[in-house]
């Protein structure tokens, strides 16, 4: 058995988001010593010409008697209910404070400026970047990170100027978050996810709620009550696509869609209440689904005091992140679009429903992977609507093939190559391919990113003029 020192703080795990808890820690002047549940974790030998003199136990976390530790803080990928890890979880301090903590839990001790937090199944990164391009844009020394790109403790000796910190938070860092605190908050969807380690919907829904605790101001989806708050919270506002019934007025603090006459012609504008914003159509992002992205956005740099003006000029020219719901090229008036990120249901569904209205052809959908256990079947709907065909790759093309049949014609290839080839054959001008896979991509790639890498060469290959 391995104790851990009175007075030293325990770090477990010696990922991306350990290792910058332990640069923290050691910034702060903090004791630490740090356990893995890997036999020999990627990197540890660079991990200890970091940190020399840094105790590092490698191997089950029943063997480290944690009963003597300052605290205990988890990455992100360690599952606090883990056997060593689960009789710390009630504990607390003399002073009531939770013993096990995560990340953010340190990043919120020692932040000096507002804190701006985007949660959801989908699309928080998209939110996320436009929010620090629109604090940027109107003068703010902003500093952008957490689950998307610096981690957020990183961020804390990177941008010590900082006067915004505007993070995206995964419900694996919010469930180690006693209490987040931050100016403003956005829960923009809910969909199935990651439930080998929330047990089911509503231990996932449970964890994004962390995001609400101490928040002074929270953006939700009006058509999703899964991310309205469970506490009372002193402002609350909600984002919408759905047009209004005519003759209806939008309430005011509500941002959404509406027909709107500038004097040019009418419209469907941005609105926040009655007040009109912008032209949707000149979001840059494509689809329905980029537009509640864009009102969520407006709404959080609302409270935070940025300029209209600024905000504006962000959706016009931001053309979307890797590998989210990415344009890489119009072929023949053919669109591809990559959607790699596209990992679960929610997020499939949410890029057919945005873009399916928007085309004057039909959606081509290209999917399978490891399912993960989710049920497609909400899938085939939207396709019957908007699909020309579905084809299907990967270990769970069975399964998908299962839930959409009848809903669209559907083809079964071997991989992500033959169903590009399959999609040349079928598309016609005004037609979008969409790579949006339902699924993880860890039975044929390393990664999303590396299935949406491999989805832009050859599309790529294709603009100039070669076959897949």
């Amino acid at each position: 058995m391995v104790k851990v020192p009175n007075g030293v703080t325990l770090v477990v795990g010696l990922g991306v988001s350990g290792r910058a808890i332990c640069r923290h820690l050691e910034r702060l002047g903090q004791p630490f010593m740090v356990a893995d549940t890997r036999a020999a974790p990627p990197g540890l030998d660079d991990f200890r010409h970091a940190h020399p003199g840094v105790a590092v136990h490698c191997g089950p976390l029943a063997e480290v008697d944690m009963s003597s530790a300052r605290e205990v803080v988890v990455s992100p990928g360690v599952d606090p209910r883990s056997p060593g890890l689960a009789a710390m979880a009630g504990r607390v301090s003399a002073t009531g404070e939770p013993l096990l903590i995560g990340e953010i839990a340190l990043f919120v001790r020692a932040a000096r400026a507002p804190i701006a937090a985007i949660t959801g199944a989908n699309a928080k990164s998209t939110v996320t970047t436009l929010l620090g391009e629109m604090a940027a844009e109107a003068g703010r020394r902003v500093a952008v990170g957490g689950n998307l790109g610096t981690p957020a403790l990183d961020l804390l000796a990177e941008r010590s100027d900082a006067e915004l910190f505007v993070l995206e938070l995964s419900s694996f860092q919010l469930e180690t978050t006693p209490c987040l605190g931050a100016e403003s908050v956005a829960f923009l969807n809910l969909s199935e996810d990651h439930l080998d380690r929330h047990g089911d919907l509503a231990g996932y829904r449970a964890a994004k709620q962390a995001i609400f605790r101490g928040a002074r101001h929270a953006v939700v989806n009006a058509e999703d009550p899964a991310t309205w708050p469970d506490v009372s919270l002193p402002a609350l506002e909600r984002f919408t696509t759905a047009t209004p019934a005519p003759g209806s007025e939008r309430e005011a603090a509500e941002w959404g869609i509406a027909v709107h006459d500038d004097g040019k012609g009418s419209c469907d504008w941005l609105m926040h209440g009655e007040t009109a914003l912008m032209p949707a159509a000149a979001v840059r992002l494509p689809g329905r689904h980029n537009q509640a992205n864009a009102l969520a956005a407006l709404a959080m740099g609302h409270r935070l005091g940025l300029e209209l003006s600024s905000m504006r000029r962000v959706l016009e020219r931001f053309a979307g992140l890797p590998h989210r719901g990415e344009l890489v090229a119009d072929i023949d008036g053919v669109r591809w679009i990559n959607d790699s990120k596209g990992t679960n249901v929610g997020a499939t569904l949410a890029a057919i429903a945005g873009l399916g209205p928007t085309l004057s052809g039909r959606l081509i959908l290209l999917a399978g992977g490891e399912g993960k256990g989710a049920d497609f079947v909400p899938l085939a709907a939207p396709l019957a609507r908007h699909g020309r065909e579905a084809i299907l790759f990967g270990r769970d093309a069975g399964r998908l093939a299962a839930a959409l049949e009848g809903a669209v014609a559907l083809t079964r290839v071997d991989d992500l190559t033959a169903a590009m080839a399959r999609a040349v054959e079928i598309a016609a001008p005004g037609d979008c391919v969409l790579l949006s896979p339902a699924c993880a991509s860890l039975d044929q790639f390393t990664d999303y990113q590396a299935r949406g890498e491999a989805f832009r060469a050859i599309v790529r290959r294709l603009d100039g003029g070669d076959a897949p």
